[in-house]
This record gives structure tokens, sequence and C-alpha cells, in this order.
């Protein structure tokens, strides 16, 4: 195949390397439970300021993502990852100050909401309809390789530390690798120039201001569809602080979190392409497509509450620092190790349909950069709740919590599913100002 810069393919690559090296990253340390602090509590606090302000700008990120572009958003929007990440080296040496690591932690909420809302768009919208699932699973595998990188350095790293904390080296090393992850962001093609598989323009609207933007925004939270999938979106990364700190973080000791990581972050890479699979099988509809996804989500998740349960009857308190399971125990570790596979697994599942159903309401490039935005704002609404929850309630009321927002998620998204078109091509709107946009817009609905 030859090599094509301006091609939807080649854009998709390069925004899974961007996530690679800079949400990758910083999930192979999140994954790690408390942030690879012993305490989680600044952690904690750091991810409810996080996903506050990412909230707002998820919700904005797609408006912003539309007036400023996607290159220079994801640029400055990866610094953010970095500045987190060195938090944590001043936090090792003033362990009592958390301050530093709270305040990156929202300054991050800002930068990543930009570039979830930036990614989203790109990857929903570039594809041709009957790629989608595919393209979803290519940049998934790619992201969710920087976990797996991720954990094999924690795991190298921490190999013979006696510590249950990460060392500053480690986090010097993810600084790098976040930085270079911001600036790959500068190689990204402008939508106006990229071109699908069977030769056309991804750009649908070429023209935008401020306040269509605003309108845009507001018109998402009267949307049906928007409403319809507010639960999904609410749920979708709640069960990450159970994951993360409630058995990765409380039941294994240091390397064994990193080891566990590869496990974690290589199940969501394995996921991604299972669905995909589904998500573009051409022998049957699309509804019925999202129908059969929607089944195995259902069967999948439910499995893994159902072994967390298991889990934590036999792990009430989780377990002490000198007693935590280490992967060489092979009597001990081999259940709770598979669970937290299944967890990376479902978590793919999960989010893979989540954006393959936003991807079939529409191709039109700038409705898809506000539905990412508001899925990745709302996402992150249930995360800042689920980070505070983890200090101040039982670790089974968490777990019982996740498992009915997870019940509860499924009504209105089968919903959507039903509501899914077959086709759902949009006509190019090509425009320079507010008068040709109202003139092809009103063509447009005759």
């Amino acid at each position: 195949m030859k090599f094509r810069y301006y091609s939807a393919l080649t854009q998709i690559i390069l925004v899974g390397f961007v996530c690679f090296l800079c949400p990758g990253m910083f999930n192979a340390v999140n994954g790690m439970g408390g942030g690879g602090q012993l305490d989680p509590t600044a952690s904690n606090n750091a991810n409810t300021a996080l996903y506050s302000t990412f909230v707002v700008f998820g919700v904005l990120g797609g408006a912003i993502v539309n007036y400023c572009g996607v290159r220079w958003t994801i640029f400055c929007s990866g610094f953010m990852y970095a500045l987190y990440s060195a938090s944590y080296i001043y936090l090792n040496h003033n362990e009592k100050d958390g301050s530093f690591t709270i305040a990156s932690g929202a300054l991050l909420g800002v930068g990543a909401g930009i570039l979830w809302a930036a990614q989203g768009m790109i990857m929903v919208s570039y594809p041709r309809e009957k790629e989608k699932g595919t393209y979803i699973a290519i940049f998934w595998v790619i992201f969710n390789l920087g976990g797996v990188l991720g954990g094999v350095l924690l795991l190298a790293t921490n190999y013979h530390s006696q510590k249950n904390s990460l060392s500053d080296g480690v986090y010097i090393a993810f600084v790098v690798l976040e930085c270079l992850g911001a600036m790959l962001g500068l190689v990204l093609a402008p939508p106006a120039k990229v071109t699908r598989s069977d030769g056309t323009s991804v750009v649908l609207v070429k023209y935008t201001d401020v306040s269509k933007e605003a309108l845009g925004i507001l018109k998402l939270f009267i949307d049906p569809m928007m409403l319809g999938l507010l639960p999904m979106c609410f749920t979708s990364n709640f069960f990450y602080t159970y994951q993360f700190n409630n058995i990765n973080g409380a039941l294994f000791n240091i390397r064994t979190r990193g080891f566990n990581n590869i496990f974690y972050w290589g199940a969501q890479m394995i996921g991604a392409y299972l669905i995909s699979l589904l998500l573009d099988w051409k022998r049957y509809s699309r509804k019925v497509r999202g129908f059969i996804a929607f089944v195995v989500v259902f069967c999948v998740f439910n499995s893994i509450w159902g072994g967390s349960l298991a889990l934590h009857l036999k792990y009430p308190d989780g377990l002490p620092e000198d007693g935590r399971l280490d992967f060489k125990d092979s009597k001990r570790v081999g259940g709770p190790i598979i669970l937290y596979f299944l967890c990376g697994l479902g978590d793919a599942l999960y989010q893979s349909l989540a954006y393959w159903i936003i991807g079939a309401l529409t191709n039109n490039n700038q409705k898809l950069s506000r539905y990412a935005g508001f899925y990745k704002g709302m996402q992150s609404f249930g995360a800042a709740i689920a980070w505070q929850l983890d200090i101040k309630i039982p670790k089974l009321n968490q777990l019982i919590a996740n498992w009915a927002l997870f019940g509860c998620s499924l009504p209105p998204m089968l919903y959507v599913i039903w509501r899914i078109k077959d086709h759902s091509e949009d006509q190019a709107i090509t425009v320079d100002n507010d008068e040709q946009y109202a003139e092809k817009e009103q063509e447009l609905a005759a």
C-alpha cells in the first residue's frame, strides 16, 4: 500500500501515536493506583481536579478545535500531560504538599478535554462508514500500546524495588515521552487537506464562528440522541477509580502493578480489534451489528463486576503493604490478574462501541467534534465524582455503584442503537461566510 500523508488512515495513525505518548503514558502511571504513590490521597484529589475541568473543556473542546484547528490545540494540550507527570517528582520530595499535583491535574483537565475532542473528531469523521469500526480499532490499539510500553517501563525500573512508590527517574522518563507526543501534534495535516480511501474530502463544513459554535454546544443538551447517550458517557470512565485503586493499587506490590498494566492495556488492544470485526461486519445491517455488540458488552461487564465482587469478598480491606500479591506467587495471583485483564478488555469493548455509536449518528466533522467533546465531558463528570467517592465511601459501596450505573446506562444506549440508520452520509457544505452557510443549509433541508 502506497504511503499517503494526507490519507485519513495516516492521520488516524498519527493521532494514535500522539495519544500513545501523552494519554497512554498518563494511563500507565494512573493505572498503578495512586499515581504510583503509596498514599493515593494526592492522586485522588488531582484526578478530581483533572476531571472537573475536563467536564467543562470536554464540552467546549469541540468548539475550540473547530475554531482553532487540530494541530495547535493538540500540540498545546499535550504538554499538560508532561506537566502532570512532572508534578509527581515534586510530590516525591514534598509528600505532605499535594497542591502542585492537584493544580497540574486541573490544567491537565483543560488540555485533555481539548485533545480528546480533536482526537474524537478525527477518529469518527475521517473514515468512511464501512471503515469506522476498523479505524477506531487501529487508533485504540496504537493508543493502548502506550499503556503497555509504560507498564513494561514500570516493571523494568521497579523489578527489584522494595518501595511501593515510583522513583524520580521513572517520572522523568514519562515527562520526556509526553513532550515528544505533544510535538508530534504539529505533524498532523489540516482536515481540509485530508481525503478518505475513496478519494472524497473529510471536510463537510469549512466555515465556523464563535456564535455558531456556542449555539452548537447548547443544542447538545437538548439533542435526544445525546441525552440518550448521557448515562453511557457518565459511566464510561467511572469504573477506572475502582479498578486502578481498589484492585491493582490495593492488592499488588509495585512491580506487579506494572506487570498488570501490561495485561490491562494489552487487553484493550485485543478488545478493540475483536469488536471492530463485529462493528464492520458487512453481513448484517448497522443496527443489527450494534445490537450484537451491545449484548457482548452486557455479558462481559456483568462477568467483570461479578468477579470483582467475589474478589472483594476475599480481600474486603485490601492487603497490607508487606503482604501484597506478587506475580511470582502463582497460587494466589492468577485469578486477580485474569480479572484485571478482563477489566481492560471490557473497557475497550465499551468505549469502542460508544465511539462507533457516535460515529453512526452523522459524518459531519463539526458535529462529530462537538459530540466527541460532549462524550468526553460527561465521561469526565462521572470520573470526577468517582475519584472523590474513593476517598469517602467503602470499597463495597463503590463496587455496587459501578455495577448499578452500568445497568442504568443500558436502556437508553439500546434506544440510541435502535435509532441508528444504515447510512448517515452528509452532503458537503463548503462556504466562506454566514450568508453562504445559511443558503447551503436551506438547500440541503429542502
